[in-house]
């Protein structure tokens, strides 16, 4: 489906989502084509997609009416992602769901930046795409 800009990983290697599972029996089959079973598979795999350099993949999973005209993630190389923890996934109706969650990545020499997002969902035609998300405000 999707062309990354790094190497898939290796078999059996974990998959970057942090589920534990290997890659390709986690996000991998979605990267090739197969759609999310949920909202929150969907996050976990666009996160592996960032993690991967596949704009593509995230281009792909993106509702299409938020979906940016162009999608650059050529400083992928320069982004080291340090993990992805979902802190709640809540299903609102058969086709919407948010999931909350914070990843972790840094460029560069920079420090570490958290990114703390709660993302909507919606389901089209059997598939979930990513519509937008709101930064909760730090406690």
């Amino acid at each position: 489906m999707s062309t990354p800009n790094t190497a898939p990983p290796a078999p059996g290697a974990p998959c970057p989502c942090g589920r534990g599972r290997p890659y390709a029996t986690c996000c991998g089959p979605l990267h090739a084509g197969a759609p999310a079973p949920d909202a929150e598979a969907l996050m976990r795999s666009r996160y592996s997609a960032y993690a991967l350099g596949d704009a593509a993949y995230v281009s792909a999973s993106w509702h299409p009416d938020t979906r940016p005209a162009d999608l650059d993630l050529d400083d992928a190389a320069a982004t080291r992602w340090l993990g992805l923890e979902v802190k709640q996934h809540v299903p609102i109706d058969a086709d919407h769901a948010t999931v909350e969650f914070v990843a972790r990545y840094r460029t560069g020499g920079a420090p570490a930046v958290r990114l703390h997002e709660v993302s909507r969902f919606e389901r089209i035609d059997g598939r979930w795409y990513y519509v937008n998300g709101t930064f909760p405000a730090r406690q």
